[in-house]
């Protein structure tokens, strides 16, 4: 499900991400799929520096289906970006991704928030979001975060996912599901 990043698969990622109905809620928007290798291996470059993680999401046969990042890695905390091609929408992967995405943050890389920052028009993306019971708006919470993110002309709706808020939920959803398998 979730995989390092590969420069092989940048060919595949690119034609999925250049979708009209993807490519303006990317952050690598690179218009060519030469570009988006170069971007990929920057992206792996950053990663090495502690910078950023990356990981390609793929389906259930373990073909690039999308990615799931983090940036702007700074004390614990970043900013999540994830992105899944047209044909895998709506089918559960994003969900999944994410929960593997953050146990690796919180457990492996001991992250203690993760923000995501969601333009304001990505209605699709934001309801999303709010499906997961682990995820939090944290405009009011976090004014000055959301006045630099909404610095620019993109407008977004700021969100977060703490540690402790994650680990309950996942913890509690694991127990319901040990107790009726029995």
């Amino acid at each position: 499900m979730l995989k390092h990043r590969d420069l092989h698969e940048c060919t595949e990622l690119y034609e999925l991400l250049s979708h009209p109905s993807v490519f303006p809620f990317v952050r690598q928007k690179a218009t060519s799929a030469d570009e988006y290798w170069f971007m990929t291996k920057q992206l792996i470059e950053e990663e090495a520096r502690g910078l950023a993680i990356s990981r390609t999401i793929t389906d259930d046969w373990g073909q690039p289906i999308g990615t799931i990042s983090i940036h702007d890695v700074e004390d614990g905390a970043g900013f999540l970006g994830t992105w899944i091609g047209l044909p895998y929408q709506g089918q559960g992967y994003n969900q999944k991704a994410k929960m593997l995405f953050l146990n690796e943050l919180f457990f492996d890389y001991n992250f203690h928030t993760v923000f995501l920052r969601i333009r304001v028009e990505n209605i699709k993306s934001q309801r999303a979001a709010l499906k997961l019971p682990y995820v939090i708006i944290a405009n009011e919470s976090h004014p000055t975060l959301l006045a630099q993110v909404n610095g620019g002309e993109a407008q977004f709706t700021l969100y977060k996912i703490p540690r402790d808020l994650f680990y309950l939920t996942t913890a509690n959803q694991l127990q319901e599901g040990e107790e009726q398998a029995m």
